[in-house]
């Protein structure tokens, strides 16, 4: 028998497609949940005068599905991003504490976000305000760094340029946003809601297409070395 080490490779990308889909799923499920109970009346999220996604998390057994998978969502993509930075690396890309940074930062906002929702007080909802706000900016910003990133690697050019353009029709987004809540006032309040979910599904969609570059990329990690044992297949000279 021989015995020498070796190394399990594990794809990573399921765990990339988690963080991408999980957190989705979560808020999808519980604003259906909290309608099916009776908590917040049935419309079209994406559309004006329904309700914001916090508040489909905020009652009933929708507020415990709502933390628990956005919390661990937070802590997914807090490990994509911290693995998209080294993948960048295996690309021979300049790494950056910056890029790291940024996707951390992201998570922990929505982490904060997610802990202190359905407390009351206006310290809280001041916190849950920030924690989304700065979650949306600093992952927008890594989606971004991603996209410049794939865009200087030929076999991954054609997904840089669709995560540019996706970022670009989220960017349109946000900026008229802005521009209404400015020019309508108080009326913006029936079109807020449907921005946020139209954000949000715009950076899940940007997650969705770094997921499928890690499939396509194989990327994966060695765990190990663990010891095997080999045996030795000798050919009988009678063969």
């Amino acid at each position: 028998m021989n015995r020498r080490n070796a190394y399990v490779h594990v794809s990573l990308y399921h765990l990339a497609w988690a963080s991408a889909l999980l957190p989705a799923m979560t808020y999808h499920l519980s604003f259906f949940l909290s309608v099916f109970e009776g908590y917040i009346p049935a419309c079209i999220p994406y559309w004006v005068d329904c309700t914001s996604i916090s508040h489909g998390g905020r009652h009933g057994a929708a507020y415990f599905l709502f933390k628990g998978g956005m919390i661990i969502s937070a802590c997914l993509l807090g490990i994509f991003w911290f693995l998209q930075d080294k993948w960048r690396t295996l690309m021979h890309d300049v790494p950056s504490r910056r890029f790291t940074l940024l996707g951390i930062v992201g998570s922990v906002a929505l982490l904060i976000y997610t802990l202190f929702l359905g407390h009351a007080g206006d310290e809280y909802r001041l916190l849950r305000r920030v924690g989304v706000v700065l979650f949306m900016f600093c992952t927008f910003c890594a989606q971004v760094l991603s996209a410049s990133m794939l865009l200087r690697h030929r076999a991954y050019q054609n997904a840089g340029k669709s995560l540019v353009g996706l970022c670009a029709i989220i960017l349109t987004a946000a900026m008229c946003s802005l521009l209404l809540d400015i020019a309508l006032g108080a009326d913006y309040e029936r079109l807020e809601d449907a921005f946020e979910w139209w954000l949000m599904l715009g950076l899940i969609t940007n997650q969705c297409v770094l997921a499928a570059q890690w499939k396509a990329a194989t990327y994966g990690a060695r765990l190990g070395p663990r010891l095997v044992e080999e045996a030795e297949i000798k050919k009988s000279l009678d063969d």
